[in-house]
């Protein structure tokens, strides 16, 4: 699937504002030369840099997005208290599993950042997002993906395939609509 800029002269709007941010932080300087030459920059090396990049979808709600970043936060403040409680205490009572997460999501970005969220998260290890997509012939409809997780400690696996999915799976699908 092909995804067109909104703006053909500004294809990915959000990673031009980081390079010029970027620019001016490397300068430390606001004076009108470097003003210019960041906005050129900014405006010129995704346009020159397109033709290199997978097609991917575009960050539809960015407030959404920004919220979604602060659960994450959040999240691993508590999984952490969890995880230390956890191994601090009898070794016993951890429950060690390995979890198959089906996934709505289809594009490569979303997947990518919902694996790398529950990478981070303490407790959680992405294992493998399985079929991979390289492996399907050209054309071949894409079949049910799954993310296999590995968990310190399972207890309800329905309850955590829930949690993922509505934690995570589904700000994703709203962020990038898709």
């Amino acid at each position: 699937m092909r995804f067109t800029p909104k703006f053909r002269w500004l294809p990915t709007p959000y990673r031009s504002v980081l390079l010029f941010i970027v620019w001016l932080l490397l300068n430390q300087s606001v004076e009108a030369v470097h003003l210019f030459f960041g906005a050129l920059l900014s405006i010129l090396i995704p346009l020159l840099t397109l033709s290199f990049r997978d097609p991917q979808p575009l960050i539809e709600r960015p407030l959404l997005a920004l919220r979604y970043i602060l659960r994450v936060f959040g999240d691993i403040i508590t999984a952490n208290a969890q995880v230390a409680v956890l191994i601090l205490g009898p070794t016993k009572r951890l429950n060690p599993a390995f979890v198959k997460v089906p996934l709505d999501l289809s594009h490569e970005l979303p997947i990518t950042i919902l694996a790398s969220t529950v990478s981070m998260t303490p407790g959680t290890v992405s294992a493998e997002v399985y079929p991979a997509a390289e492996s399907l012939a050209e054309g071949e409809p894409m079949p049910q993906r799954w993310l296999l997780i590995h968990v310190l400690n399972l207890s309800d696996e329905a309850e955590l395939i829930a949690s993922i999915k509505q934690r995570y799976e589904a700000p994703l699908k709203e962020i990038f609509q898709c």
